[in-house]
């Protein structure tokens, strides 16, 4: 299977760039994959996680914003991306926006949100919403799907005056993956694919103008072979 991409006038090169900032360059692209009907979930993203032992899993979540500190998504922290973040806080995350033949991958390390972060998202979520996170032993083997239908009945039933808050459980709440390296990749049919990498620098002297090249907020960034 091989599907044609873009045309060869249709590069993404450095003077393409917004911003030198790869934060803003990525509000840029996600701006457009959001405002692109055919995509959509523009902030389903791949999430990449390995075991203190480095075994790797991964799965999608969604991202519930970012900024300068870098990109955030809520989990049960007992399920195995929980775990495996206790144990070893990194992480890489991965946008594919098909319609526009992008793609954005992100690694850094990992740590929690506040609580005040985590109690404001969930009480913002749909009440449906909160249960299914109250109810989940997410990543548990269970019986039956009927066990979970029980479970939302009961916590339904208790919580069904909707003045009644419900609490977020101890379990469940925010991450944010502080980014160290940001690519951006764009696709072409010549499999000439164009690759901009963002880094932080390991030396003060490493931007040489030609390989590497120095980028706003401490950044540095360079064109990588596809």
């Amino acid at each position: 299977m091989r599907k044609p991409y873009n045309e060869k006038h249709k590069t993404f090169t450095e003077v393409d760039l917004i911003s030198k900032d790869p934060i803003e360059q990525f509000q840029s692209w996600f701006d457009v994959a959001c405002q692109t009907t055919t995509i959509l979930e523009a902030n389903a993203m791949c999430l990449s996680t390995a075991s203190k032992t480095g075994k790797p899993s991964a799965r999608y979540v969604l991202l519930k914003g970012f900024d300068k500190e870098g990109f955030r998504f809520f989990t049960n922290y007992s399920s195995r991306k929980g775990i495996e973040l206790e144990e070893n806080p990194f992480a890489a995350i991965t946008f594919y926006w098909e319609p526009l033949l992008r793609s954005v991958r992100i690694e850094g390390s990992v740590k929690r949100v506040s609580t005040e972060v985590s109690d404001q998202y969930f009480h913002s979520r749909p009440r449906g919403s909160q249960i299914g996170a109250v109810l989940s032993a997410q990543s548990q083997p269970i019986p039956s799907r009927q066990t979970l239908i029980d479970a939302e009945e009961k916590l339904l039933q208790e919580y069904n005056d909707e003045k009644i808050p419900i609490p977020r459980p101890e379990n469940w709440g925010g991450y944010v993956v502080v980014p160290e390296v940001i690519e951006f990749w764009q696709g072409q049919s010549t499999r000439i694919h164009d690759r901009i990498r963002f880094r932080r620098p390991v030396s003060s002297l490493e931007p040489d103008g030609i390989l590497t090249h120095q980028g706003d907020e401490g950044w540095i960034y360079e064109r990588l072979a596809p």
